[in-house]
């Protein structure tokens, strides 16, 4: 037989178990209802930026970009001295938060998402911390993937399951937000 004690610590136990259980389903629906938290970013000195958060790029894309359009002055250059003329150089937001914002592209890739780490950051409640990626594989042509989103990017109507061509036109969907590629 229990004693009266063990039998009361035993409760208590089973009692504390319940509460942590609690905490934990509502901890998850807290973060369900209201998202993940968006960090701002902090402007950096002489980038004269107020509302970095929701700026398009980090403070210096243009470094990383600047070696795609120079082919090195040969014909058949390297991989960043391909694709010039034929591919996208940059992206466009045509609807959304950020209509209008302009974003070189980067061989190396594109992040775009809600995250303060993401080169495109998204003010979307549709869109995950890091939505998609646009990029330049090996043989010079540019490239969309999902990043495994929540809710989905779109090329034109179809939704990407995996890595898939783009070029100059194409339209992207990423929650409520639509990014156009341009030369």
């Amino acid at each position: 037989m229990l004693s009266e004690l063990t039998l009361t610590l035993m409760r208590l136990g089973l009692l504390v178990l319940l509460w942590v259980f609690v905490f934990a389903v509502v901890g998850v629906l807290r973060g369900d209802l209201y998202g993940t938290r968006v960090k701002r970013r902090v402007a950096r000195a002489g980038g004269g930026r107020s509302r970095a958060a929701r700026a398009p790029a980090p403070a210096a894309p243009p470094a990383p970009a600047a070696p795609a359009p120079n082919p090195g002055g040969s014909k058949g250059g390297g991989r960043r001295g391909r694709g010039k003329g034929k591919g996208p150089s940059r992206l466009t937001v045509t609807a959304g938060s950020l209509t209008g914002t302009t974003l070189p592209l980067r061989p190396a890739g594109t992040l775009i998402g809600r995250s303060p780490e993401c080169a495109l950051v998204l003010d979307d409640d549709y869109a995950s911390g890091r939505h998609a990626r646009i990029f330049q594989d090996d043989d010079g042509t540019w490239k969309v993937e999902d990043l495994r989103s929540t809710n989905g990017t779109f090329l034109g109507a179809t939704r990407l399951t995996e890595p898939r061509e783009v070029a100059v036109g194409s339209v992207l969907r990423i929650g409520q937000t639509i990014v156009e590629l341009q030369r």
